[in-house]
């Protein structure tokens, strides 16, 4: 008689989750023959060790005959024309209930990550600013939109940037195969157009958090006023706004001549502060220390004033309405090191302005695992299509990480890695401090036809090994006979 523990009952049920969820995906492939390798993709994403590119994949995954498995590879995720945004709405649908299961939505945050590349030759590459790096340097950047609540966060939207000289580069965006739809715009009007396909699509409304890029834009800014969407965004020290209580002076008196003055005017006793020279001008009290959440080793903290301003960008004619200067000024700093504005309510208490704010924390995390763990930039093509292919199932990936972490952890987050695991013990398990289980490691031996050994393969990271694949349509096929 064999006797089975719980662990290894909750392995093998999350297994077979694990492929009832790339089973999800399926629908949004063009041809049967592609699904061999979205299974395939998707577990070598997975795999613990060395890159997450085409290559090594098919290295991986069938070490005997790895160039056709390549192959394969190339064309489902080079050139098969499957759409990359339908399947990061497959996922969303998949996560978001377990998401929500757990806490409701409560933020839709805004942000781009870069990926640094040597060359010219890859879609949008360019010398520009690159997150990652923490400077101007040559790489690609994609806008991206996430949701969140105190629990968890999944990125719903992704799309390159296209820099203006690629945009109007017609030789290259058609060696690269940019779509001719695709033009020119602002990490702004991206993001904008990615808040409006959320909406059309139903996804639970937040408050926009975005970092000063997105912030300093009033037009930004304005937009999501008009859409009625509350938002808490970062703004540069130097921006300008009216101090509490201190308002434009009217436009001038009219003297029955020509057209009557409109434009609110200011001068020299009467105009605009720096959001650094409000700052700087409050009374000690009115900063606060405020705990936010729990970080891994202690509560984190820090201290913050709130008042109410209105931004003095494009007010010739009408001044702004009020809204939320959040200042966050460390106790050991010798100036505010942060500032956001916010269309939160009035009422609202600086505490949960804080809470709010604060929370997008979180995308920097999911960016941080999705590229150390799961190879977001690890994709080596140069094509557009390419490009947004891999950086989906990379995303689907994470969103099954996702959802199981919410099936386990009610209260709390986990990474996806152990940082304090030496080299030779890195896994996916952890527990929270319960005891609980909540992701673990995937020996994946034959996710999809052809896949090597679990001695060839070793350890991998996610879920345990499912159950070879019973798919009548491709269960036959090999990875080599995909392409």
């Amino acid at each position: 008689m064999v006797i089975r523990d719980s662990e290894t009952e909750a392995e093998e049920q999350s297994d077979r989750r694990f492929l009832a969820f790339i089973d999800t995906l399926m629908p949004v492939l063009t041809h049967p023959a592609q699904e061999d390798s979205l299974r395939a993709y998707c577990t070598g994403l997975c795999l613990e060790n060395g890159r997450k590119s085409m290559e090594p994949i098919a290295a991986n995954l069938a070490p005997k005959r790895t160039q056709a498995a390549h192959e394969a590879l190339q064309n489902f995720i080079t050139d098969a024309p499957w759409s990359a945004d339908a399947l990061l709405d497959s996922v969303r649908e998949y996560t978001l209930p377990h998401m929500i299961a757990q806490a409701p939505i409560q933020a839709w945050i805004i942000d781009d990550t870069g990926m640094p590349k040597k060359g010219k030759h890859s879609v949008g590459v360019a010398h520009q600013y690159c997150g990652q790096l923490g400077k101007q340097a040559n790489c690609q950047v994609a806008v991206t939109l996430s949701v969140a609540n105190e629990d968890a966060s999944l990125p719903i939207a992704y799309r390159l940037y296209l820099p203006k000289e690629w945009a109007d580069d017609q030789e290259r965006r058609k060696r690269a195969g940019v779509p001719d739809d695709i033009m020119f715009a602002t990490k702004q009007n991206i993001a904008l157009e990615q808040i409006h396909t959320a909406r059309v699509a139903g996804v639970p409304n937040g408050v926009v958090l975005a970092d000063a890029g997105y912030g300093n834009d009033s037009a930004f800014r304005d937009r999501l006023t008009a859409l009625d969407i509350p938002y808490a965004v970062g703004v540069s020290n130097d921006m300008t706004a009216w101090p509490p209580g201190i308002t434009p002076l009217p436009p001038k008196k009219w003297n029955g001549r020509g057209r009557r003055p409109t434009n609110l005017r200011r001068n020299t006793r009467r105009k605009p502060l720096s959001v650094k020279k409000i700052a700087m001008s409050l009374p000690a009290d009115s900063y606060q220390t405020v705990k936010w959440r729990e970080g891994t080793s202690k509560e984190l903290s820090s201290r913050f004033a709130a008042v109410r301003v209105r931004a003095a960008q494009k007010e010739t004619k009408k001044q702004r309405s009020e809204e939320w200067l959040i200042i966050e000024w460390p106790e050991n700093e010798k100036e505010p090191t942060k500032y956001i504005l916010s269309t939160l309510p009035d009422s609202i208490d600086l505490a949960e302005l804080v809470r709010i704010a604060h929370l997008r924390w979180r995308i920097e995390r999911d960016f941080q695992e999705l590229k150390d763990e799961l190879g977001l930039n690890h994709f080596e093509g140069r094509k557009w299509r390419g490009f947004h292919h891999h950086a989906a199932l990379c995303i689907a990936t994470y969103g099954f990480l996702v959802a199981e972490r919410s099936r386990f952890s009610p209260s709390g987050y986990c990474s996806v890695s152990l940082p304090e695991l030496s080299a030779n013990h890195r896994s996916c398990q952890s527990s929270d401090h319960h005891g609980t289980p909540q992701s673990r490691i995937l020996t994946l031996a034959e996710t999809a036809p052809g896949i090597s050994n679990r001695q060839t393969l070793g350890a991998v990271s996610v879920l345990q090994a499912p159950e070879p694949t019973r798919n009548k349509r491709s269960s036959k096929r090999t990875i080599a006979e995909t392409q």
